[in-house]
C-alpha cells in the first residue's frame, strides 16, 4: 500500500525515550518496549528533522521512590503537583539511560536530556512537570521551519502523550505513530491518555502511512 504521509522540511519525527531502562528487563520496562527500535529507525529516513529525547535523572531524583523512602508507583504531593514515584531509572551516566544500542543516533539533529532537574520530573520534551518550564524545543523547532510534529517511542501513555500534547499546544499539528509507541497501561492509563490526546485534536497514525 502506498504511504498516505510524505513528510518534508516543515515537518519533525520525535523519537521518545528509547532506552535499555524502559525496554524488557530494565528498571522500568515497557512491554516490547524493544520493537519499536527498528521501527524508529526506518521512520528517521523519511524525515528532515528527527529529535530523540533522553530521560537523564541526577541520582536522587524527586520522581524516584527511594529519594522519599516509599514505595515504587506511589504518589507524593510535590511543590508542581502530584508525583507518581518510580523506581530508580535513567539514572545519569548509567548503562540503562544510555540510548539503545541500535537506535540510529546518526541521524537526529538533537538529542534531547530531559529530567535532569532533581526537583521536578520532565515527562515531556517541551514542558517540564511544573507546567511552565520550557525546554526550548518548540522555540528551536518554530526557527527550523517545524509546522507538524509526528511522535514515537516509549511510553505511549506517559512521555510520548505528554510531549504530543504540549506540542498540540505550542501550536504544532501533531500526531502519535502508534505501532511505533509501546504503553505501561496502568489503570486504564492508556485510554486515558487517548482520550486526552482526541480531545486535543493529536492524531492517531499508523508507521505504514508514512513507509509504504
Amino acid at each position: 500500500m502506498p504511504a498516505t504521509i510524505e513528510p518534508d522540511d516543515s515537518d519533525v519525527l520525535l523519537v521518545v525515550d528509547l532506552q535499555p531502562d524502559f525496554m524488557p528487563g530494565g528498571a522500568l520496562a515497557v512491554a516490547e518496549g524493544d520493537t519499536v527500535v527498528p521501527l524508529a529507525n526506518a521512520l528517521m529516513q523519511k524525515f528532515a528533522h528527527v529529535v530523540l529525547t533522553q530521560d537523564w535523572h541526577p541520582p536522587g531524583h524527586a520522581s524516584f521512590a527511594s529519594t522519599h523512602g516509599a514505595a515504587p508507583f506511589a504518589t507524593k504531593s510535590l511543590p508542581y503537583g502530584d508525583q507518581t514515584l518510580w523506581p530508580d531509572h535513567c539514572v545519569q551516566g548509567s548503562a540503562g539511560a544510555a540510548l539503545h544500542p541500535e537506535l540510529d543516533t546518526d541521524t537526529p539533529f538533537l538529542i534531547l536530556r530531559k529530567g535532569m532537574r532533581g526537583h521536578v520530573d520532565s515527562y515531556s520534551a517541551f514542558v517540564e512537570a511544573d507546567g511552565k518550564t520550557t525546554t526550548g524545543l518548540a522555540a528551536l523547532l518554530r526557527a527550523r521551519g517545524v509546522e507538524r510534529v509526528f511522535c514515537c517511542g516509549l511510553a505511549t501513555d506517559f512521555c510520548v502523550a505528554f510531549s504530543a500534547l504540549d506540542a498540540r499546544a505550542a501550536g504544532f499539528a501533531t500526531y502519535v505513530v502508534e505501532d511505533a509507541c509501546r504503553a505501561i497501561d496502568a489503570d486504564g492509563s492508556l485510554d486515558a491518555a487517548w482520550a486526552r490526546m482526541n480531545a486535543a485534536e493529536v492524531w492517531r497514525i499508523q508507521s505504514r502511512e508514512i513507509l509504504g
